[in-house]
């Protein structure tokens, strides 16, 4: 079971934007609301899943959401994150997007939100903290949408199927056998996740992969131990699918994040 949290009491509307960092433990979750402000939704560690206009899915540290003005969203986190949100004033944010969007977070923008963080709510005589403010929106208008964000059911059975391959990215149980455990032909399983995803179980394990591939390398798994835990028969068979589907080799992406963060 999933349990609400409080939002924190007495944040000011962000002048031009306000930051604020905060956990959130697993099965946690902000229920749906608005805001009068733009909002950036990001976490520095762990995974965040994200509702909003009637899809939901789930971002890595590697990509952010941008909440226009007014749309309503739900926060959570299925096995916790370190949450980072910035707030950011109407006007401030004109320019960066009009809809809702995914996007990644590069090296520049990743510091420049922790630096953020680090400075809210101290003095700023020679306006510092302005410049900061004024570096992170010029980063955001230079964002590059992701359009391949993990999709994630908001409610129903497919969520308890979703959580568990999440957890266990190398399970084989394909739609006759997991439709047998929710009580529903596997013809049915398949339909229902087109319907609600808006693609195949094959397709969503395969992305999930991927997805789950970059968070543990991320948490220093080398690139066999990381096949191994998703289910790969051979780290040969990992690094074709993962080539495909990021472009890189995860040799490369290990090297080019390890790169990155010494930076």
């Amino acid at each position: 079971m999933w349990e609400p949290l409080e939002a924190p009491p007495g944040l000011a509307p962000p002048r031009p934007i306000t930051v604020r960092a905060q956990p959130i433990p697993a099965r946690r979750y902000f229920a749906e609301h608005a805001h009068p402000w733009h909002q950036i939704v990001y976490a520095t560690s762990g995974v965040l899943t994200v509702a909003i206009e009637g899809r939901s899915f789930v971002i890595s540290p590697e990509q952010a959401v941008w909440l226009p003005t007014g749309v309503r969203h739900r926060v959570g986190s299925l096995l916790s994150a370190e949450f980072r949100s910035l707030w950011i004033a109407d006007e401030a944010g004109r320019g960066v997007a009009e809809l809702p969007t995914v996007f990644a977070v590069q090296p520049l923008l990743r510091a420049l939100i922790l630096e953020a963080v680090a400075i809210e709510g101290q003095e700023s005589h020679d306006g510092y903290a302005g410049r900061v403010s004024a570096l992170i929106l010029d980063q955001l208008r230079r964002a590059q949408p992701l359009p391949g964000e993990l999709p994630w059911p908001r409610e129903g059975p497919l969520v308890g199927l979703c959580e568990a391959l999440y957890a266990d990215p190398a399970d084989p149980r394909g739609p006759e056998v997991w439709g047998r455990e929710l009580g529903m032909s596997g013809r049915t399983l398949a339909r229902r996740f087109e319907t609600e995803l808006g693609m195949s179980l094959r397709s969503w394990r395969r992305r999930l992969r991927l997805f789950k591939a970059v968070e543990l390398m991320g948490g220093g798994l080398n690139v066999t131990q990381t096949a191994m835990q998703l289910g790969y028969g051979s780290t040969s068979a990992f690094v074709f699918a993962f080539r495909t589907g990021m472009g890189c080799s995860p040799q490369t992406y290990k090297r080019e994040r390890s790169a990155h963060i010494e930076c």
